[in-house]
């Protein structure tokens, strides 16, 4: 039988999405611990609300996903006899098993970590990201994937888009088309910027994600109306339709007596994600452009009294989410509104401004994405067949994908279904008073360029703004914040060098 690590799971839901969209993005311990209530109420608006909703604007995804069934039953029945019995899956989190459970055909829950798949026993093994855990459990058991066991082979592992490059640029993942997917034509309807990230040096696809987490400015309603007059979207992007603009913005937000962000932390992935140049060129650290101008604007806020420097996921950053709101505007995406920032408005009042249906959303000075999970096929699998359904079903099969943006409120990486969604009720959401995000998403999701990563993004970025924090604070001048960086980042990639 199959060895199973124990599990540790993760204390909210939040933490699953952000582990993104996340996860979907960052994968911090803080980010479960400290939004763990708004996390579960959240959760419980999402599903009432679904459930609410499900006769009305589901039936024709539950059909989609009933024929579907009948196919996949079909082909894992069909490949059962020439494959393993045994579907592991490594991950961080609950998230991709919850999506998993819910709406894969076929999937039976057997217990916590253990589901049916036909004949084939699914395991699911989560390693939480905590201090690099869960690549570190990566980087030990793939490398000799091939000839481990029939049972013990790892099948499917999960990846963010901080660290795809790792595993994407090296032999532990297999292409699309050695699974039989033809990315040309199956991915056809996901966003570009989704396939880039997990795509080789040499062109290759190795891997796939359901989410599309672009994401945008989300502002407190009732601070628009007052310091700008109004608090109709296209109106609020004006006033911070670019990084000058948004800066001058600030300042009436701090005349007013607001803060424009709750810490300088809010806008360092859009200004990351807007470079001209990866981080690594060979092996030379360059700083961007960009990033020398997040510094810049952030310490200049930061001596205005414009901004903070807390940690996300702190308790003090998360406190411009109780109304009735002191902090003029967050940056995310559709899991940080649906997942973070409290009770939508036909819940438990939660006295957040979210209940209040308090919160509007526009592009903001620069569009960005925060999260994402990609699911990528284990080189060395006894299960190819499965993998391959369980990818295009999760990632491209339009009614699972309907009843996921639906279900679970993930903004969902296809342009068919998000189209549908920009322009039907469904898509309305309460917490934005009302207001459609997905057109906006949609358009963002277009404009995300992934050109320039690398695989250093995470412990650079990581480094870089920890120690930047000393700067903004006084404690140090930038000089020497700057050498903490080189410090902190050769202790990670000693191999590196630094202008």
């Amino acid at each position: 039988m199959k060895k199973r690590m124990s599990t540790l799971m993760s204390l909210a839901v939040v933490a699953a999405m952000v582990a993104p969209m996340a996860a979907c993005g960052s994968s911090t311990a803080s980010s479960a611990s400290s939004a763990a209530s708004s996390a579960a109420s959240a959760s419980t608006a999402a599903a009432s609300s679904s459930a609410a909703e499900e006769t009305s604007s589901s039936s024709s995804a539950a059909e989609e996903v009933a024929a579907s069934s009948t196919s996949t039953a079909a082909s894992t029945s069909d490949a059962g006899a020439d494959e393993g019995k045994v579907l592991n899956i490594e991950c961080w989190n609950t998230e991709f098993q919850s999506r998993i459970t819910d709406h894969y055909p076929d999937y039976q829950k057997v217990d916590d970590t253990t589901g049916k798949i036909g004949d084939v026993t699914v395991n699911w093994i989560i390693t939480p990201s905590d201090d690099n855990a869960y690549q570190n459990n990566l980087d030990s058991v793939l490398p000799e994937n091939e000839s481990a066991s029939a049972d013990d082979k790892v099948d499917i592992f999960l990846m963010e888009a901080d660290y795809a490059l790792k595993y994407v640029n090296s032999d532990v993942t297999m292409s699309m088309k050695d699974l039989g997917i033809d990315p040309d034509k199956d991915f056809a309807d996901q966003y570009q910027y989704t396939k880039d990230i997990v795509t080789d040096s040499d062109g290759n696809m190795k891997g796939a994600s359901w989410q599309a987490c672009s994401a945008g400015l989300i502002y407190n309603r009732a601070i628009a109306k007052e310091v700008l007059g109004t608090d109709d979207p296209d109106e609020v992007q004006k006033a911070v339709s670019d990084w000058d603009t948004f800066n001058e913005t600030a300042k009436k937000v701090k005349d007013a007596g607001y803060k424009m962000t709750a810490t300088v932390n809010d806008t360092y992935r859009v200004y990351s994600n807007n470079v001209s140049a990866p981080w690594v060129d060979g092996t030379t650290v360059k700083l961007d452009d960009n990033i020398k101008k997040w510094v810049d604007d952030s310490k200049a806020m930061v001596d205005a009294g414009e901004t903070g420097t807390d940690e996300l996921w702190s308790d003090a950053w998360s406190a411009g989410f109780a109304a009735p709101g002191n902090v003029f505007c967050y940056f995310g995406p559709a899991w940080l509104i649906n997942f973070s920032m409290g009770a939508a408005p036909d819940q438990d009042d939660d006295g957040s401004v979210a209940h209040e249906g308090g919160w509007g959303m526009c592009v903001g000075p620069q569009s960005f994405y925060w999260g994402g999970t990609w699911i990528a096929a284990a080189t060395g699998t006894d299960n190819p067949t499965l993998v391959k359904d369980i990818i295009l079903t999760m990632t491209t099969d339009e009614g699972v994908l309907k009843d996921i943006a639906m279900k679970d409120s993930d903004c969902v990486n296809n342009k068919k279904v998000l189209d549908e969604l920009a322009n039907s009720d469904d898509g309305n959401n309460a917490i934005l008073g009302g207001q459609n995000p997905y057109k906006q998403l949609a358009a963002g999701a277009e404009k995300v360029d992934m050109s320039n990563i690398s695989a250093y993004d995470q412990g650079l970025n990581e480094s870089f703004q920890t120690a930047m924090g000393d700067y903004f604070t006084g404690n140090s001048d930038y000089d020497t914040a700057y050498q903490a960086f080189v410090t902190s980042a050769q202790e990670k990639y000693p191999e590196l060098t630094f202008e």
